[in-house]
């Protein structure tokens, strides 16, 4: 079947609830409204997640509803000495409290645990701010402080529509924008993590739906500079049915070139071992250089959440839509396999 390319503002669900208009487009045509779904609260999945970096640390911010299970997770990673520090508040049954906004262009997230807060903000243009004030983060340290996220001009995302091959109900729908640049400070304890324009990037995940029983998903994302162009790309499968819409796309300075299907080649051995990325067809070639790993294990009743997650930096080449190649190389980003079971 070939890929559905949409262009045009289209519901992502009838008028009873049920998924329409599976594909892929180049920005958020699909509209979506939880309300519309009549399964209830307890099936529906929202995330939103931020993924900044510059040459010495990687940030992970995200906050999850996922119905019986909700949690905030804030990571920081070293690039240099391999150290971490993550915080995790779990909320059981959040169940659609935290609000989170239908729409991945508009609305901003605030959420408060006690004397923690955490906030992605919405601005006009597509810019985005994330603020964060945690007294007590990790090692009892304040992390607090906020990054600007600037998209480049006529910036397009890689957006899919996608069913479930197992249950009719159950959808995905997602953005991902792997092209900002990040601007800001966040002070750590008495350290001060510095976001630079031209050396800081940026990576949005966004994801609404109702999920199936079970699910395995394997995602890898990374930005950075490449000569005078910005690249990036965003590239993965599971087990919903991509074959209206991949959800695989390289992106030169914002502009997308998308990709059929994207093949991780991981060794059984080690995930620490280099990685090997393919396409089918033929477009995209690269090696993945694994720094270090992280592990996540969430568990609310029957629901549980598993991410296996490798960070470092990739190499490799990528024919555009014009036939021209380009080399890129060292590029920052990570790698997961994530399991969710209701």
């Amino acid at each position: 079947m070939p890929q559905i390319e949409m262009s045009a503002p289209l519901s992502a669900l009838d008028d009873l609830g049920r998924p329409v208009n599976f594909g892929w487009a180049r920005a958020p045509v699909f509209q979506y409204s939880a309300s519309l779904i009549h399964r209830g609260t307890a099936g529906i999945t929202e995330s939103d997640r931020y993924i900044i970096f510059s040459s010495t640390h990687l940030l992970i911010f995200e906050v999850l509803d996922g119905g019986y299970l909700g949690y905030i997770g804030i990571s920081i990673i070293s690039l240099k000495d391999k150290k971490r520090s993550t915080q995790y508040y779990i909320i059981p049954f959040s169940m659609g409290s935290f609000e989170l906004p239908g729409s991945s262009e508009t609305g901003s997230i605030r959420i408060q645990q006690k004397k923690s807060i955490v906030g992605f903000i919405v601005m006009d243009g597509g810019v985005r701010i994330i603020k964060v004030d945690i007294p007590k983060f990790g090692h009892h340290r304040h992390l607090r402080g906020e990054v600007v996220l600037s998209p480049p001009p006529a910036a397009e995302s890689m957006v899919t529509h996608m069913p479930w091959r197992r249950g009719q109900k159950a959808f995905c729908l997602s953005r991902r924008s792997p092209w900002y640049v990040a601007e800001g400070v966040m002070q750590f304890g008495t350290a001060e993590l510095i976001f630079t324009r031209g050396n800081a990037w940026g990576i949005f995940d966004w994801n609404r739906g109702v999920r199936p029983r079970s699910d395995v998903r394997y995602w890898a994302s990374a930005c950075g500079q490449s000569g005078d162009l910005q690249v990036g790309f965003s590239v993965g499968y599971g087990s919903a049915d991509a074959s209206m819409g991949t959800e695989n796309a390289f992106f030169v300075n914002g502009k997308l070139h998308k990709l059929d299907q994207v093949t991780f080649h991981i060794s059984p051995s080690s995930w620490l071992l280099p990685w090997h990325f393919t396409s089918n067809d033929n477009r995209m070639e690269m090696t993945f250089i694994p720094h270090q790993e992280r592990f996540e294990h969430n568990r609310m009743f029957l629901h549980t959440l598993k991410r296996r997650q490798v960070i470092g930096s990739f190499s490799g080449k990528v024919v555009l839509d014009g036939g021209g190649e380009l080399l890129f190389k060292d590029i920052t980003g990570v790698a997961e396999r994530r399991k969710t079971r209701f």
